[in-house]
């Protein structure tokens, strides 16, 4: 049976853990702990010496007790910061922060409801699949600590990340390919009051490129944004060095590559025109996905809502999380609201109703794939 004090009290004590991306040392030794004691086979991987940081990802497996498959369900350690002195403050039937920090609901939440259904599952005996846990790292600074995973190790075929904004039910769907665009750009110096014309100003090269850039909602499924732009040392000089970053962002993978390319010839003919030169560098951030109501990750997610009578909602979302790392190697997974509010600000809060909520629904979801072997 679901235990509300329990969940209180857990939330409470891991928000009150600092945990920066890269400083997760802590909440993952109690972490540890916690899965061990639970008869968990838990071991954490060298991802703090690749990214780097003081924790790697942790990888948790219970052995299933008479149903068979896997599914695995992950959420992320670290939290953004200000962290290091969290206080929450329950008020009026929710948790938040004292209001000189954030809270880390996101993503501490998602971590409390898979503990506590573990917890209930392991009460009740019931027959339940092997259960695989993965807690992540560095999630908030570019989902790396998803990135250097090894997937392999998983024996699910599907599973859920607990980590969106919305009610209980709400089942992410869809999640968009990112692209990271950095651009150099290059003028001539030359001095501003004696001799101007003899100079390119790499100031007036960006800004002609962003003029010429079709930026912010592109359709309904793209967008992209300037987010950086540095150059330049003193009035009196023409720069010739301007650094800028930015950001394609599309539920369609073609549709990113078009906006792109687009955004790259516009600081290259923007050089060009000017006299000057640039230098224009693109990675992927994250690939993204598709998932539909056919699909048995969301299918079951559905059913499992229903029977908790949960509205199910199908919805997309236009940022990144570890759903779209592990979808990206192949392994459908589902993004799982869990009602977290304001996050990455002071007013961060959740509900105490929302997070035992959180936690039946992922009992649910085990219960459901308990019976259907055909997912497995």
């Amino acid at each position: 049976m679901i235990d509300r004090q329990r969940i209180i009290e857990e939330f409470i004590e891991l928000c009150t853990i600092s945990s920066p991306g890269g400083g997760e040392r802590q909440i993952a030794d109690r972490l540890t702990a916690t899965l061990t004691q639970m008869g968990f086979q838990v071991e954490e991987d060298d991802a703090g010496t690749k990214i780097p940081g003081n924790a790697g990802n942790l990888y948790g497996r219970l052995e299933g007790n008479g149903s068979d498959g896997a599914v695995f369900f992950s959420a992320h350690m670290d939290t953004v910061v200000p962290c290091d002195k969290v206080t929450p403050v329950v008020r009026n039937g929710a948790i938040y922060s004292d209001g000189t920090s954030i809270l880390g609901a996101d993503d501490k939440a998602g971590i409390v409801a898979i503990l506590e259904a573990l917890r209930v599952l392991l009460a009740t005996g019931e027959k339940r699949p092997t259960i695989e846990v993965i807690f992540s790292v560095q999630e908030e600074g570019g989902l790396k600590g998803a990135k250097v995973f090894d997937i392999g190790r998983l024996q699910s075929k599907m599973g859920y990340v607990l980590d969106a904004s919305g009610e209980p039910g709400t089942i992410i769907t869809s999640a968009p390919f990112q692209n990271h665009v950095e651009a150099v750009l290059y003028g001539r110096t030359a001095h501003a009051g004696i001799c101007p014309e003899e100079g390119v100003s790499a100031i007036k090269i960006a800004s002609r490129a962003v003029h010429r850039m079709r930026l912010g909602r592109i359709d309904k499924e793209t967008t992209a944004n300037i987010g950086t732009i540095n150059g330049g040392s003193a009035t009196n000089i023409v720069p010739e060095r301007v650094v800028i970053t930015g950001e394609a962002r599309s539920l369609r993978e073609e549709k990113l590559e078009e906006q792109t390319r687009h955004m790259v010839e516009c600081f290259q003919q923007a050089a060009k025109d000017l006299g000057g030169g640039a230098e224009v560098t693109v990675n992927q951030v994250y690939p993204g996905f598709i998932l539909t109501e056919k699909d048995p990750v969301v299918a079951l997610a559905v059913k499992a809502a229903q029977n908790l009578g949960f509205t199910p909602q199908l919805v997309p979302i236009g940022g990144g999380s570890d759903a779209n790392i592990y979808n990206g190697a192949g392994l459908p997974t589902a993004n799982l609201a869990i009602a977290m509010e304001k996050v990455h600000t002071k007013e961060e809060f959740i509900t105490i109703d929302d997070l035992e909520r959180n936690s039946r629904y992922v009992i649910e979801i085990i219960r459901q794939f308990a019976k259907k072997p055909s997912l497995s």
